[in-house]
């Protein structure tokens, strides 16, 4: 068995990112990212680097649902986003929508792909009138809810199967790209009475999170153990819980009158993992 890589910013620091040199070795090449708006930060922040790198070069961008696509001709290189916030398959019936824990018809559209960048876990504990399923089905099982992190473990596993029958590694390099924190609750660093991220301007001190790891995190690498086929962990927890002062906060998702803890600001942490995924993509 072939044990995911865990990619981390111990490896290769001294080789920052240089999108130059990123874009002569992908030329030719096609990069898609699939997964929710946590994919969508990254993809922005390697497009914006990546025009940074050549800013008189022509290129194309655009935005679609659920396909997004940058390309920069002289270098016949093309950057994809495929949003599927699931990975698995929400299909509609008559008697609703179903999320299918066991069914991954949507991954025909990743197959043409050099590079894949997957990502999942955003939408896992969306309900009320954000939640886009009804029902819940595995097998012939049909249910109206369970445990999210249960369900997410159960998708996982059927996104794996699906890179080992369908992933030749000779042609296609495969990445996860972790589990993305919010910051919500500053209890989770040391801040008990701080209720989300709007007044945070520095980072966490030190190395270690004072809240501990997300329960997805363990679940999304327990999974990536059992895969046969070569898997690359992009492990953006731990940094990117540090940076509780990275969020657009009320300059995100809903303006003023929300709060969004949960992306990401660009220029920032985004950054940092394609930084991750350029010194991946040289290993």
């Amino acid at each position: 068995m072939i044990l995911y890589h865990d990619i981390k910013l111990l490896i290769n620091v001294s080789c920052r990112f240089n999108g130059l040199d990123f874009l002569k070795r992908f030329t030719g090449k096609t990069i898609m990212f699939v997964g929710d708006s946590l994919s969508l930060n990254q993809w922005l922040s390697l497009t914006c680097l990546l025009h940074n790198a050549v800013p008189t070069a022509n290129y194309t961008r655009i935005r679609g649902d659920p396909l997004s696509i940058f390309t920069i001709p002289d270098y016949n290189i093309s950057i994809k986003l495929l949003r599927n916030v699931y990975l698995v398959d929400v299909v509609g019936e008559k008697i609703g929508r179903i999320l299918k824990l066991d069914s991954i018809l949507g991954g025909k559209a990743w197959k043409d792909a050099d590079t894949l960048i997957f990502n999942t876990w955003h939408w896992w504990n969306r309900r009320g009138v954000g939640q886009p399923w009804d029902y819940i089905q595995e097998g012939t099982k049909l249910y109206k809810d369970i445990n999210r992190v249960v369900a997410f473990e159960k998708a996982l596993i059927t996104w794996a199967k699906w890179i080992d029958e369908n992933i030749d590694p000779t042609k296609t390099k495969v990445f996860f790209q972790g589990i993305s924190p919010s910051h919500y609750n500053g209890i989770e660093w040391d801040k008990p009475s701080v209720k989300n991220c709007l007044i945070e301007k520095q980072p966490v001190n030190g190395t270690i999170y004072p809240g501990g790891p997300p329960p997805a995190l363990s679940v999304l690498k327990n999974v990536l153990k059992t895969i046969w086929k070569p898997v690359y962990l992009l492990d953006v927890t731990t940094l990117s819980q540090l940076r509780k002062d990275g969020h657009p906060s009320i300059y995100g998702l809903g303006g003023r009158t929300g709060m969004d803890c949960s992306h990401w600001c660009l220029a920032g942490v985004p950054d940092t993992w394609n930084q991750l995924l350029y010194n991946a993509l040289l290993y």
